[in-house]
């Protein structure tokens, strides 16, 4: 058996590394290809290219990069041609896993999306692509599988794959001794796990945590870097009248960051989904630049945009979309945080409802479900070219 994988982002690398491994622990003469990051790789991947290095967002960021994607998209072509897999996995990442779908259908190679894009939020009239190069979708979010249905895709629910990871997950005891230590409270800032979101937002960060931490001067602020790189990045952005500031710039102790704070200021992304089953509170930054911000105000087909939020039905996490670093906005959240650390009835509040959200959604078993649909899908058929 040979499955090729593709994801884009630093989460799909996670999500897909977690299915592979256990696929192989299942099958373990199963070869396994593709795009993706280290955990990929460490799970058993054969690596063409680092692909989740690159997760950029929006056309001005694709541009500089245009000609890699042309090179890789060829790239995946050719690997289908010399060695074809019984099945091509796609993870998150539409704008550029189209182009795979596309190379795999050329060749009569089935598709399968794994956690597929959010087309009910963005951009719904791109269902055509998924009639037209997608054989079936596995669907971590419930709500989600009646949108697909009713345009007459072949989705499965196999639930989401964060709450496995969280639940698998063992946190470094040492970094959350020294991130609990004392009589200090820990405020996390999680900017965003690429380069562009971390440059776009951490400056707004940087004049919300001066702001919080002259009102509490007992709290620390624990910043989520994803990579040596960004903590490198926000370390630039904080200049000498940053000096002062209770701010720690952690690598890769995004977890232990979320486990120990009593909220959370976070850049939007599925990173949500941790924050509810560690039941930790988070305001929401939306900050778009100039020129998408109208488009994707018209683009927008939900009420909400947080995926807790959307599981819940109601603002359980406090979202603000804005663009300018002036924007009213960021007093919104500033103050929405203050009221989190001044009172605690409001903060209980807010811990409460993710707590109940939490019991009736976050259920264990994606992993091994999405493992088990994707061999589901491609057993019966190996056995009937077999006969």
């Amino acid at each position: 058996m040979h499955l090729f994988f593709s994801a884009g982002e630093p989460s799909g690398d996670v999500h897909a590394a977690q299915v592979i491994a256990e696929i192989r622990r299942r099958r373990p003469e199963a070869d396994i290809s593709g795009f993706g990051g280290c955990r990929m790789e460490q799970a058993g991947c054969r690596q063409l290219y680092p692909l989740a290095d690159l997760a950029v967002m929006g056309i001005w960021d694709v541009l500089p990069l245009l000609w890699t994607f042309l090179r890789l998209i060829r790239l995946a072509g050719r690997a289908f041609d010399q060695q074809r897999p019984d099945a091509v996995v796609l993870v998150d990442c539409p704008g550029f896993n189209w182009w795979i779908a596309r190379q795999a259908k050329k060749r009569g190679i089935p598709v399968i999306y794994y956690l597929p894009p959010q087309l009910w939020a963005w951009a719904p009239w791109r269902i055509r692509k998924v009639r037209r190069f997608v054989d079936h979708v596995l669907s971590g979010l419930a709500f989600e599988v009646e949108w697909y249905r009713r345009r007459g895709i072949p989705i499965e629910f196999v639930g989401h794959p964060f709450f496995d990871e969280v639940a698998q997950s063992e946190l470094d005891a040492v970094a959350l001794r020294h991130l609990t230590r004392g009589n200090q409270r820990v405020v996390g800032i999680l900017p965003g796990s690429r380069k562009k979101e971390v440059t776009r937002n951490f400056p707004v960060m940087l004049r919300m945590i001066q702001d919080l931490s002259a009102r509490h001067p007992d709290v620390r602020f624990a910043v989520a870097c994803y990579k040596d790189a960004h903590r490198d990045l926000c370390r630039g952005f904080m200049t000498s009248e940053h000096g002062n500031l209770p701010i720690e710039l952690r690598v890769g102790q995004t977890s232990e960051i979320i486990e120990a704070a009593v909220c959370c200021l976070m850049v939007s992304g599925s990173v949500s989904l941790e924050l509810l089953a560690r039941q930790t509170p988070a305001v929401v930054m939306y900050r778009s630049p100039p020129t998408l911000y109208p488009l994707g105000k018209m683009l927008i087909r939900c009420r909400y945009l947080t995926l807790v939020n959307l599981l819940a039905g109601r603002e359980v996490m406090p979202e603000f979309p804005f663009v300018r670093s002036n924007s009213p906005s960021v007093d919104r959240m500033v103050g929405c945080l203050n009221r989190w650390l001044l009172r605690d009835g409001e903060r209980h509040d807010a811990v409460r409802d993710l707590a109940e959200l939490r019991r009736a959604v976050a259920q264990t078993g994606g992993i091994e479900n999405a493992a088990s649909a994707i061999l589901n899908k491609l057993e019966p058929a190996k056995h009937k070219r077999a006969a």
